[in-house]
Formats: structure tokens, C-alpha cells, sequence
């Protein structure tokens, strides 16, 4: 009830509930736990000093001031971005709670989460004079706060410097340099850095593939890829959807997506609704019907679709084939079923209508005229014999542009 009432932002109430607990209850009632609920509470409502002040009422029910319930204060008041408020109270309590290295990385974390790269590598500077040595969450935190901010060298040059004072980097912190070299487009720097990674005893794990993966397939290393991808498979780390998903992409003909999708089966690897929009956008950009009545069976079986996308999908790649009505009927099944459609697909579906019942001055290279032209500050005028029709055109072209000046002509 506490959480509940802290998460509506009803504090006094949550305060008042607190309160109340009976005296001979509250050995049972209140825990450490709920000292925490309390305190991430009110630093989520912003009131940092009832959190500092509700901490210190620790004592009063019988527990210790001790340093896991102080850092427990700094990370709830770091969480919700209040990091100056928590950094001047850990100093300001240094000789009551002794400065060791995790609670300098909850202050450390704080800016970084808050995005300040001057403030961070303050911090770190201070960890270093203070003659503690930095762990995996230390550097890991640090070294991500300079990726995120283009650092290349400055990150690279620490990720280094902490193999060289003796503490190896766990995978969260390769996978953070891999992905930013790459990032970077420097891959074959990434790939030295991957190939390192068993020699330091620290097993690339799905995200590590992922990631080179991802950046080989851009620059259409496919070679590379592919042996990745055997490399998984000998590791036991087993490819997940966006693996395929990534390769799917590089498919140029339909042979290539039935070969990788019946090496994913083989795996174990089943496909979710967004490989199966992603098949179903490839199969009707390259106009392969049979592939794309495949994977519509193939999604209403499992029960993953066909979803909104799909009928997008659909609707948009007919068009661009010129099969108006099978788009329109594709459009009026996903409308029956409840969906929503894009708001560009919905422009696109009045333009079709508009298409198949205009006159040429109000539709086709017509409209698109008299767009450009009214775009371009010109006083339009569209003649035709069905008025209601192109005063369609003309609320079509406003609804793009409200200060188009059009005007509508009957003609005899």
C-alpha cells in the first residue's frame, strides 16, 4: 500500500499510513524493505530532504544506521536525477559512512545517467586521487558515459589501461566498446577486440554477435558474417530473431530467405511478427506471391499476426505495384478487424479512391500538379465536371498544406 499510494505521488498519505502502524506491530510490519520503498518514494517525488529525514528515522524502529541503507538513500536520490543533492551529502557524511568504492560509483552512475561528462569524469578523477581501485562497475560506468559521448579514444585508451592493471573486462563492458567501434565504422578495430575476448577469458555472448553482425551486414561482409554466425552455433550461443533478422535484410532473391529461414528452424530459433513482416516486406518488394501467401498462412497458424504492420505492409507494397483494389481490400479487412490505421496509409488510401473515381485534373499527375504548384505559393485552379470529386483533391492538398490557395471550376 506504501508503494501504491509513493507512485501516485500521495506522499502526505503515504507518510500518514506510515505513521500509523501500531507501536506493537511494527517489529513485524517494518522491514529494511520497506525503509527502501519509502526512501525511493519520496526521492521520486522529488522531496530529497523527507527521504534524507525518513532515513535517519531508521533508528527509531530499531535499525542501524549502516552503510547499505545510506547507499541505498544515494541511489534512490541519483535515480531521480537530484545526483548534486546525493554527491554533497556523501561528503558531507564521510566520517559517518566511510568512502568506499561502491558508493562512489552510485554518485559516478548518478552523472552519468544525468548525461554530465564534465561532472562524471570529475568523479572519476576524485576515485583515482582517493587511492581506491576502481572495479568492473566503475570502469564499466565510466567507460560508457565516453562512448555515449563520442570518446572513442579516451574509451578505448581506459578499456586498455584496466587489462594492464590487472582487472579484466566482463562482457557488458566488450559489448559497450565493440558497439561503439563499430559504431565508428571501425570494425576491424571491434574485431580485434572480439577475437581478445577469449584469450581474457570473457565468452562473447548473443548481443556481442549481434552487434558485428549488425555492422558486417551494412558493408555487406556477408562472408564474414556468415562465419560468425557458424561460430555461434559452435559455441552453443544460440542466434536469436534479430540475428536472422539482421542477415534477412541482405536477401536479394527469395532462395536466399528459404535457405536462412530453414537453418533458423534448425536451430531452434522460432520467428515472432517481426520477422515475419520483415519476410512478408521482402516477398512484396520482389513481387513473390507465393512467399507472401506462405508467410500470411504462416502467421495466422501460430498465431503472431497477420497484426497492424502486416496489412500496412500490404497495402502500401500493392500499391506501388498498381494493384489498387487488392490494396483497398487489404485496407477495408484491416479496418474490420479493429485496426488502427497509419496516418500515411490513410492518405494513401484516399489518394487510391480518388485515383479510380477523378477526372485527370484531379487525380494522378493532375493532383500532384496542382500540389507542387499550390506548394510553391501559386492561386490554383481545378476545372472538372465532378465538382465533388476535386474539391476531395483540393481538401487533400490543404490538409499537407493549409496555406495553399485553391480553387474549384465545374466545367460544362
Amino acid at each position: 500500500m506504501l508503494d501504491i499510494l509513493g507512485r501516485m505521488k500521495k506522499v502526505k498519505q503515504m507518510r500518514q499510513l506510515f505513521d500509523e502502524i501500531p507501536e506493537e506491530r511494527r517489529s513485524v510490519v517494518v522491514t529494511n524493505r520497506m525503509f527502501a520503498v519509502l526512501l525511493n518514494r519520496y526521492a521520486g517525488a522529488h522531496k530529497v530532504q523527507e527521504a534524507i529525514d525518513m532515513f535517519y528515522r531508521r533508528k527509531d524502529y530499531g535499525f542501524e544506521l549502516d552503510l547499505v541503507g545510506f547507499q541505498i538513500l544515494l541511489m534512490s536520490i541519483c535515480r531521480y536525477k537530484h545526483v548534486e543533492e546525493a554527491e554533497a551529502l556523501f561528503l558531507q557524511k564521510k566520517d559517518e559512512f566511510p568512502h568506499v568504492i561502491k558508493s562512489w560509483n552510485i554518485i559516478l552512475n548518478g552523472w552519468c545517467v544525468k548525461g554530465s561528462l564534465r561532472d562524471a569524469t570529475r568523479i572519476w578523477n576524485e576515485i583515482i586521487a582517493s587511492k581506491l581501485r576502481p572495479d568492473l562497475i566503475t570502469y564499466g560506468t565510466y567507460i560508457n558515459v565516453l562512448t555515449k559521448n563520442g570518446r572513442t579514444g579516451a574509451a578505448v585508451k581506459l578499456f586498455n589501461s584496466m587489462r594492464e592493471k590487472g582487472t579484466n573486462p566482463d562482457v557488458a563492458i566488450c559489448n559497450c566498446i565493440i558497439d561503439h567501434l563499430c559504431f565508428k565504422k571501425k570494425i576491424p578495430e571491434a574485431l580485434e577486440i572480439f577475437g581478445e575476448m577469449n584469450d581474457q577469458h570473457c565468452q562473447a555472448d548473443v548481443a556481442t554477435y549481434n552487434t558485428l553482425i549488425k555492422h558486417l551486414c551494412k558493408i555487406r561482409r556477408m562472408e564474414k558474417v556468415y562465419e560468425l554466425l557458424d561460430e555461434m552455433e559452435a559455441k552453443g550461443c544460440t542466434p536469436n530473431n534479430r540475428t536472422y533478422s539482421y542477415i534477412l535484410k541482405m536477401a536479394e532473391k527469395p532462395k536466399d530467405v528459404i535457405t536462412l529461414m530453414q537453418r533458423m528452424e534448425e536451430s531452434g530459433c522460432k520467428p515472432d511478427s517481426d520477422t515475419y513482416n520483415l519476410l512478408l516486406n521482402l516477398f512484396v518488394n520482389w513481387e513473390y506471391e507465393k512467399g507472401v501467401q506462405q508467410v500470411w498462412e504462416e502467421m495466422e497458424g501460430s498465431g503472431s499476426g497477420p497484426d497492424q504492420r502486416s496489412f500496412t505492409i500490404m497495402v502500401h507494397g500493392l500499391h506501388s505495384q498498381g494493384k489498387l483494389d487488392e490494396a483497398l481490400q487489404y485496407y477495408n479487412t484491416m479496418q474490420s478487424r479493429g485496426m488502427i490505421p497509419e496516418p500515411r496509409t490513410k492518405i494513401l488510401v484516399k489518394a487510391m479512391y480518388m485515383k479510380k473515381d477523378m477526372p485527370r485534373g484531379a487525380s494522378g499527375i493532375g493532383l500532384e500538379t496542382s500540389r507542387v504548384f499550390a506548394l510553391r505559393g501559386a492561386h490554383v485552379i481545378i476545372a472538372a465536371r465532378n465538382t465533388e470529386a476535386a474539391s476531395e483533391a483540393r481538401k487533400t492538398i490543404v490538409e499537407t498544406n493549409p496555406t495553399a490557395h485553391i480553387d474549384v471550376l465545374k466545367l460544362a
